[in-house]
């Protein structure tokens, strides 16, 4: 087993392929962090939890006298508020007394294999028993009555591992729970350079790179989503290490709504690194008896780099995050009617579309925003999921059955977790929405949020899509969010669980989502939030894809792609092909490839010569589909690395096929362009489709191609080669 207890030492050793982890039950229980990073057989690391033993007006455990260490400065395994640590901690409960002095000590632990559910919530599962490990450790305050278990499950075969919190009010008296991260992790050093995704609409997880200084930094949100903005995931490059070679460690919380990630690096040089649930608008009435459970997170080792660190996440959310019927299933090529006709569309016209497609190769039609009540623009009607027959004359079904009959697939678009003023939704149940008393509430994109935290508004919605999906052949839906959340309140909520809002906001949505997953098993579920507003792991629980971005520019996607890539895998990413006039469509075929492929475009508008075009890139989809959704990924010239070109590859996992994509972003007069390929079997010869030339493995890794005649001159070239060995 990948998990073992020394009990002469009070050791846990937790190993995968790559790494190790270990902590110890310190002097009067507490548990203490050791090591983690590349596997070790030692279990000899006594000196290791010394940091600063004598540090200045430090508290110290009244058992140790003056000269003990303090837990100020030792590694915590999961540090706890207001008993002497005062770095950024992960739990802090104020009890019933009103103080927030938190201390969890060490009772027990189990070990066994395979990996329990989080209930409610989205979380990695195992496929078997047999290919994970998972440690419990049971921690308790003997002041409070508090109990804290500590979640561990080991993939061994990613070099991954998750962790989670529970924590369980065993006393008589109610108490609150104001912080609760998924983890805490000290390490002895701050030489690192901090990676996170930053964004905005339309320019979402947008490379940023620090080096880590004394404080804290990291990435929070408070939007009622994982947002645009910050996404919940953070690495960590040691010094020296690169794309391909050295310590990386990545973070990410398995979470679509609020949220923390920081790094605190304190006095002595040391960094903590904290995961969860965002706390500054946060809370939770723990009753007698009642346990809350904190979202998951995934801890990834990689002694190969950032390249490393991202294929493990990449094969480990391929096999044990996205789940379904569409999880190894070949995905259809479609076709979303928005660009072509926005609102402004009947039955007729969405048929000319289907024809369209049904003629170039394209297999599903999409129909966007705007089949609903009286939804002819963004100011009304959602919320109102009945067909429009004004637009969709003889019904939903009649427009199904003649899609369907050119041979196509049908899908749909949602926006359930909104509601405009200006619908029958709205008149009928007013307090629907969010809102707080007295206040007025704000609009964002003519709409309000509906309040998921309700048992009666999600059965309604239930009820109303079940109707459309359960009555019609539909084979895809697209689930939006649309805006953030403000005014955060609930009506049916007492004043003092209203703290509870935004987690019980995401929990009604995901207990949504999984009723529709559930009694729509055979739908494709593309999640969506204005693009990338929650392209998280928790959405990806629930939908095997989401869309990427509404950017769909080419060159302004290659910073979103690169970026979502050091964590999301390419299967998951969906991206389109557009009217977009910065670059060609060969340049958009060789970007928009690069995830769940599909078009975005008015099919009036496309001249015999790009139709013919698509055809080709249509044939190539098919050609490289397994080798896209299944192979590894190497980013060759990050776009953080180079702000003129960027190239990337695919590798099949028997390395008997590559594609290596290269843009050029900006051309600059007299630039050379030379890439060394990755990944291949340096032994083996491979021959390039594009000039069936062949050349050795070694060759393409070690001195590579020299590209820089081959992409034509300008902005926005690109080129695509693709490699299968020979015998």
């Amino acid at each position: 087993m990948p998990i073992y207890f020394y009990p002469e030492k009070r050791i846990f050793k937790l190993d995968t392929a790559d790494s190790s982890y270990i902590f110890k039950i310190f002097q009067e229980n507490y548990l203490v962090h050791l090591y983690y990073g590349k596997k070790i057989p030692d279990t000899n690391l006594t000196k290791f939890h010394d940091r600063c033993v004598n540090a200045s007006f430090s508290a110290r455990n009244a058992n140790w006298g003056e000269a003990g260490p303090s837990v100020d400065v030792m590694p915590m395994e999961y540090a706890t508020n207001g008993c002497g640590d005062m770095r950024i901690t992960g739990l802090q409960v104020r009890n019933a007394d009103g103080n927030a002095s938190t201390d969890i000590r060490y009772i027990s632990h189990n070990i066994y294999s395979g990996k329990p559910k989080l209930p409610g919530l989205p979380a990695l599962y195992a496929n078997t028993d047999d290919e994970c490990t998972t440690l419990e450790i049971k921690a308790f305050d003997k002041v409070t009555g508090l109990e804290a278990t500590l979640f561990y499950t080991v993939f061994e075969k990613y070099s991954a591992m998750t962790r989670s919190v529970a924590v369980k009010n065993t006393s008589k008296k109610a108490m609150e729970v104001e912080k609760i991260m998924s983890f805490t992790l000290d390490l002895p050093t701050c030489d690192y350079d901090l990676y996170t995704l930053w964004g905005r609409h339309n320019y979402e997880r947008t490379t940023e790179i620090r080096r880590l200084a004394h404080g804290i930094q990291g990435v929070t949100s408070r939007r009622g989503s994982s947002s645009h903005n910050q996404n919940p995931f953070m690495a960590l490059l040691r010094e020296g290490a690169s794309e391909d070679y050295g310590d990386a460690y990545g973070f990410n919380l398995v979470y679509s709504s609020n949220h923390r990630c920081e790094i605190e690096v304190d006095f002595n040089g040391s960094s903590r690194v904290i995961m969860g649930i965002d706390d500054s608008d946060f809370g939770w009435h723990l009753t007698p008896g009642e346990t809350f459970y904190s979202p998951e997170a995934v801890l990834v080792y990689s002694s190969e780099g950032l390249g490393g660190m991202s294929r493990t996440f990449h094969k480990l959310y391929n096999t044990n995050l996205v789940r379904g019927e569409w999880k190894n299933k070949k995905r259809p090529l479609l076709i979303n009617n928005w660009e072509g006709t926005h609102m402004n569309f009947d039955d007729d016209k969405l048929l000319d579309i289907a024809k369209w497609a049904a003629d170039i190769g394209i297999e599903m039609l999409v129909m966007d925003d705007g089949w609903f009540g009286k939804r002819n623009d963004d100011k009304c009607a959602l919320g109102d999921w009945i067909v429009n027959e004004e637009k969709l004359k003889g019904g939903l079904g009649h427009l199904i059955e003649r899609v369907k009959a050119l041979g196509l697939k049908f899908g749909i678009w949602y926006e359930p977790e909104m509601i405009s003023p200006d619908s029958d939704l709205y008149r009928a149940h007013p307090d629907w929405c969010i809102h707080v008393p007295g206040r007025e509430t704000s609009l964002g994109r003519t709409q309000y949020v509906i309040d998921m935290t309700r048992e009666d508004v999600r059965d309604y919605l239930f009820n109303i899509m079940c109707d459309v999906l359960g009555n019609n052949d539909i084979d895809y839906i697209k689930w939006d969010f649309n805006r953030n959340i403000s005014e955060a309140g609930s009506a049916l909520l007492p004043p003092e669980r209203q703290k509870e809002f935004f987690h019980r906001f995401i929990l009604g949505t995901y207990d949504l989502m999984d009723r529709i997953v559930k009694r729509f098993p055979h739908l494709l579920f593309e999640n969506c939030s204005g693009g990338g507003g929650r392209y998280d792991p928790g959405m990806m629980y629930y939908s095997p894809q989401i869309w990427c971005s509404d950017n769909t520019d080419s060159i302004g996607r290659l910073d979103i792609q690169f970026g979502s890539s050091l964590c999301y895998p390419a299967s998951v990413q969906g991206a389109h092909v557009s009217a977009s006039r910065r670059t060609n469509y060969n340049t958009k075929k060789d970007v928009a490839m690069w995830g769940s492929f599909g078009y975005e475009l008015d099919p009036a508008k496309i001249s015999e010569e790009d139709k013919a075009v698509i055809r080709t890139q249509i044939a190539g989809y098919h050609k490289y589909y397994d080798l896209i959704h299944n192979g590894d990924l190497y980013r060759l010239i990050p776009t953080w690395a180079d702000p003129y070109k960027a190239a990337w590859q695919f590798v099949s996992e028997d390395k008997t096929q590559a594609m290596v994509t290269v843009v050029r972003k900006h051309h600059v007069r007299d630039d050379s362009l030379f890439v060394r390929l990755k990944g291949l079997d340096p032994d083996t010869y491979y021959r390039c489709e594009e000039n069936d030339e062949v050349y050795s493995g070694a060759l393409l890794m070690y001195a590579g191609m020299n590209l820089t005649f081959a992409i034509n001159r300008g902005d926005g070239q690109s080129l695509a080669l693709h490699f299968e060995a020979i015998e």
